[in-house]
This record gives structure tokens, C-alpha cells and sequence, in this order.
């Protein structure tokens, strides 16, 4: 792959995550991303631990020769409408575009369930008609903001929201316009729908329209544990079903592929949420930069 199209970042997921902060609560801000650049990264997303201050976050980066490269956005377009939405994105999209991101990720949490202990397959939100089109259109609406700042909003498919499935994501991308890109995941389609192919053939689809990459894999038998006893999102993420790239049951070589013959430019961002006290997140880190290595070049 083209090293100078593709750079390679890695979520801080691996050391502390947001939605568990009970994992990793231990780990500093400082220590994680000291091992980012360690293992061999030169971009981060922002975690829960991060500065506030885009000055303060912006020095701790620099020393060690790390960029943000993306953030999680919430909207709330099914629930709050658009205002409220809109207003809380200038505002995420200001800091990013000071701190060098180029993209920001956004997913639909207004009906979500993967924050709640509800069976995460069995229960997932569809949306009626009226929410595809409220969703659809605020997509529509923050790609222009987006735009007023030469940044792209991309699409978080996620697995316990309203564009989990392919189908879904189809749909999507279908009724939003070219300016709404999408964060292709691996992990969260494969868990979506239990099969490698799932996501080989979203991403070749819509490959065209893909403005960032989330790598991770998962853990078969952990997976088929938390489809036969109906766990959580999170339940199947405390238990490991999350790991990062050629540890689980995805062969990373046609999504590479893809990408390379597609001309992808942008960011490969390793996202492996593990429980810290289980997966070192520093021995993982390189363990999957030196994977990516291996495959790629990069």
C-alpha cells in the first residue's frame, strides 16, 4: 500500500474506554499515548482522558510526533432534532479542525442500545420511515458544515444502532448525499452478521465513499458465546469479543486489497476495545502494527 495515501493511526480504546471507564481507569492520559507512538503510530483518535484544551492536547501530541486524526460524534437526530445536534457538531468540528483532523465520525445514538444491558443482536432499533429520513437528512446537513471547514463527515455503522447490517448501510448511503462518506468497521460487521464476507463486500461496494477505516477483528468463540447467551454490546466487550487485527477470525488480505485498488487516501485506525488488565495494550499495539506491516508495507 501507498505510504504516502495512507497513514496509520490507533484508537485509545485499548487503554481506556469511554463507554467502560471502569476499564483502564487506571491508565494515564500521558501513558497512552506515549505507547501509541511506541509501537509505531502517528495518529490517535480522542479518548475520554484527553485534554480539553486543544492547546495542552495539542503539545502532548507533538512531543511525541502524534496528529488526532478523528472523534466520535454523537447525534441525536430520532430524539433532539436538528438544532441541537447541529450546534454541538460546529462545535467538535472547530476543535478538530484546529488539532489537524480531517474527518469526523459520527453515529446515530438516539435510539441506541449499545450502552444498555439489553440483548445486543436480538434488540438493535429499525427505524421508521420518518426516522430514516430525520437521520438521513441531518446527515445530509452536517456534511455541509462540514464542508465550510474543507472537513467530511463519515458514517459510524454500529452494532445496537438503526445501520448495523449491510442492508442497512445500503440504505444509507443510498439517500444521503455524496458529501456524507462512511467509516467503514470491520469488527462491527462482522459481529453484525457473523461472517468475514459481511464486511469484505460492504466495503467493496461502497468503497468509493469510505473516508475512514476502523481495523479490528473478532474473537470466534468469544463471539458465538455472546450471540447463544444474548450478551450486551458491552457484556461482549468486557468478555474480549473485540481484538485487534490477525488475532481473531477475520483475514485482514482482501479488506487491504480493496482499499489499495480502490486508491483509498486517509487514515487505517487500529480500534481494539479489550480490557486492558487482560490485552496489555502496549504489547497488542505492536503486535497489530507489526501485523499491518506484514500485509500491507505501510
Amino acid at each position: 500500500m501507498d505510504k504516502k495515501k495512507i497513514r496509520l493511526a490507533i484508537a485509545p480504546v485499548g487503554w481506556t474506554n469511554d463507554d467502560l471507564p471502569e476499564l483502564g481507569a487506571e491508565n494515564t492520559f500521558e501513558q497512552c499515548i506515549s505507547e501509541m507512538a511506541l509501537a509505531g503510530f502517528s495518529g490517535s483518535e480522542i479518548g475520554n482522558k484527553y485534554p480539553k484544551d486543544k492547546n495542552v492536547l495539542k503539545k502532548a501530541l507533538e512531543l511525541r510526533g502524534l496528529t488526532i486524526c478523528n472523534a466520535w460524534f454523537s447525534t441525536y437526530f430520532t430524539t433532539k432534532g436538528v438544532d441541537e445536534t447541529a450546534k454541538a457538531f460546529v462545535e467538535r468540528r472547530d476543535f478538530l479542525k484546529d488539532l489537524g483532523a480531517m474527518v469526523i465520525g459520527c453515529s446515530e445514538q438516539g435510539n441506541s442500545i449499545q450502552g444498555k444491558p439489553l440483548p445486543v443482536l436480538k434488540y438493535k432499533p429499525k427505524y421508521t420511515e420518518a426516522e430514516w429520513a430525520k437521520v438521513t437528512h441531518g446527515m445530509d446537513l452536517l456534511a455541509e458544515l462540514a464542508n465550510e471547514k474543507g472537513m467530511k463527515v463519515c458514517y459510524h455503522h454500529h452494532v445496537g444502532t438503526g445501520i448495523q447490517t449491510p442492508e442497512e448501510i445500503d440504505r444509507f448511503m443510498e439517500t444521503t448525499s455524496k458529501d456524507v462518506y462512511l467509516l467503514f468497521d470491520s469488527g462491527h460487521l462482522v459481529f453484525s452478521e457473523g461472517t468475514t464476507e459481511a464486511a469484505y463486500q460492504v466495503l467493496e461496494k461502497h468503497v468509493g465513499r469510505v473516508a475512514h477505516v476502523h481495523l479490528k477483528d473478532v474473537r470466534a468463540d468469544v463471539y458465538k458465546k455472546a450471540v447463544s447467551q444474548n450478551w450486551s454490546f458491552l457484556e461482549a466487550v468486557k468478555y474480549g469479543v473485540f481484538t485487534v487485527p490477525g488475532d481473531g477470525m477475520t483475514d485482514f488480505a482482501p479488506i487491504f486489497k480493496i482499499l489499495d485498488e480502490s486508491g483509498y487516501e486517509g487514515w487505517l485506525v487500529l480500534e481494539a476495545e479489550q480490557d486492558p488488565a487482560k490485552a496489555n495494550p502496549f504489547e497488542y499495539a505492536k503486535r497489530a502494527r507489526e501485523y499491518i506491516r506484514k500485509m500491507t508495507g505501510l
